[in-house]
């Protein structure tokens, strides 16, 4: 497998067009049941399977899980910027070097997933009751001045879920391909 397959297992995020209920309902449910799978695929792995990497230089699994209750957050407080103010410009973060600090790398994971499962509670209230109107909010990553709907914003974070969600699994098994 080469490595832009293993940095993206599923691919890289693909938007429709035309965003409907479906979607969103669809897109809402995978974002619901996220911390449960996390928690599913962590089942029985000791602290040293937690160091394992989804591909020679990836994050481990016990890193991919802290940036994705970091991502999450941030994704989050972006969905009530939008909500709250007009069109605002988000603030980004450095993954990588986020991915390195001690918190990522060495905090308990199980306090790690039970915040990921509260965030995750909140976000889907929060989203399931969004109206017609406030899914067409807007703001703006600054990486281009992109203007990114909520919508659009709940698709790349649907994505993003599966995507490091299938990290997780590819870091397991490679334990047997080592």
């Amino acid at each position: 497998m080469n490595i832009n397959a293993l940095k993206y297992p599923i691919g890289k995020p693909l938007i429709p067009q035309k965003i409907n209920q479906e979607h969103i309902n669809r897109w809402i449910d995978t974002i619901e049941l996220f911390p449960a799978l996390v928690s599913e695929e962590l089942n029985g792995l000791n602290t040293k399977e937690l160091q394992l990497q989804y591909h020679p230089k990836g994050w481990t699994i016990h890193q991919v899980v802290c940036h994705c209750l970091d991502s999450h957050i941030n994704s989050f407080v972006r969905f009530k910027l939008a909500l709250t103010e007009n069109r605002p410009t988000i603030k980004t973060y450095e993954e990588a070097q986020w991915a390195e600090l001690l918190d990522t790398k060495e905090y308990d994971l199980e306090s790690t997933l039970l915040c990921l499962k509260f965030v995750h509670k909140r976000w889907v209230f929060l989203l399931k009751n969004l109206n017609a109107e406030q899914w067409e909010k807007t703001f703006v990553h600054p990486d281009g001045n992109e203007v990114i709907n909520l919508r659009e914003n709940l698709a790349i974070y649907e994505w993003h879920c599966r995507h490091h969600l299938e990290h997780i699994r590819l870091a397991k098994r490679s334990k047997f391909n080592a």
